[in-house]
C-alpha cells in the first residue's frame, strides 16, 4: 500500500491517495479543487474505488462534486454527518463567505464497518467530538496500515470541539478508541503533519 498527501483549499485541507499494488484507491477529503490528485492517479494508472470522507465541514468537502465523477462507487460519509453535504450552514461553508452544497452520499458508513477496496481493507471507526459523525479510517493492505484521523486527531493537537456538533467529552471517548491500535502506525490528519499514534500517546497533551 502507497499514499500521497495532497494539501487542498484556503485551509490547507490535507487530501490522501491511497493505492494498493495493483493500482485501485481511494480518496480522502477532497478539500479543494482535487485536480491534481486526479491528475496523478491518471498518469498513474490508479483506479478510485471510493471517496471517502472523515466528516462534512467545508474545507473537507470542497472539491467533493469533482472527485465524484472519478470514483467507482461514490461518495460515503458516516451517516450522523450525511446532511451537512447538502446543506450549507451544517457544513458552516456559508459562513465562510463560500457556500457549498454537494449531491448526498452514495454511502453511509457506521462504525466497525469494514469496506473493501481492491486489497485494502477501510475499517470505519467513529469517532465524535469534532463533528456528531466524525470518524478515523483505518485503511491496511496485508500488515501495513496507516490511520487517516481527519480533525480527530492532530501532531501534538486534537480537533476543535467548539463548533456546531462538537463535544469535548465525547472527542476524549473517541480518542481512547485508538488505544487498541500499534505504536507504529502511521498517522494522517486533516491538517498539519503526519505523526504516529505511539508519538501522540506520548507527547499529546490532549490525549486523555
Amino acid at each position: 500500500m502507497e499514499y500521497r498527501r495532497f494539501p487542498m483549499g484556503a485551509l490547507w485541507t490535507n487530501a490522501y491517495l491511497l493505492w494498493d499494488r495493483e493500482g485501485t484507491a481511494i480518496l480522502v477529503d477532497p478539500g479543494g479543487d482535487p485536480s491534481e490528485a486526479l491528475d496523478f492517479a491518471e498518469m498513474n494508472g490508479l483506479r478510485i474505488e471510493w471517496v471517502l470522507l472523515t466528516h462534512g465541514h467545508g474545507d473537507h468537502i470542497a472539491g467533493l462534486d469533482a472527485a465524484r465523477k472519478k470514483s467507482a462507487r461514490g461518495v460515503a460519509i458516516h451517516r450522523l454527518d450525511a446532511s451537512m453535504l447538502t446543506a450549507a450552514e451544517e457544513n458552516l461553508s456559508r459562513w465562510l463567505g463560500a457556500p457549498i452544497q454537494c449531491s448526498e452520499a452514495e454511502k453511509s458508513l457506521e462504525d466497525g464497518e469494514i469496506l473493501p477496496a481492491g486489497k485494502m481493507k477501510v475499517r470505519v471507526i467513529h469517532t465524535p467530538g469534532h463533528t456528531a459523525g466524525s470518524s478515523c479510517f483505518l485503511v491496511s493492505e496485508g500488515e501495513e496500515s496507516v490511520l487517516v484521523s481527519g480533525d480527530t486527531l492532530f501532531a501534538r493537537s486534537v480537533g476543535r470541539t467548539d463548533l456546531p456538533g462538537g463535544s469535548e467529552k465525547e472527542l476524549k471517548a473517541s480518542l481512547l478508541k485508538l488505544n487498541d491500535l500499534e505504536d507504529r502506525i502511521p498517522v494522517l490528519p486533516g491538517h498539519g503533519p503526519e505523526t504516529t499514534l505511539g508519538r501522540e500517546r506520548a507527547e499529546n497533551p490532549y490525549w486523555p
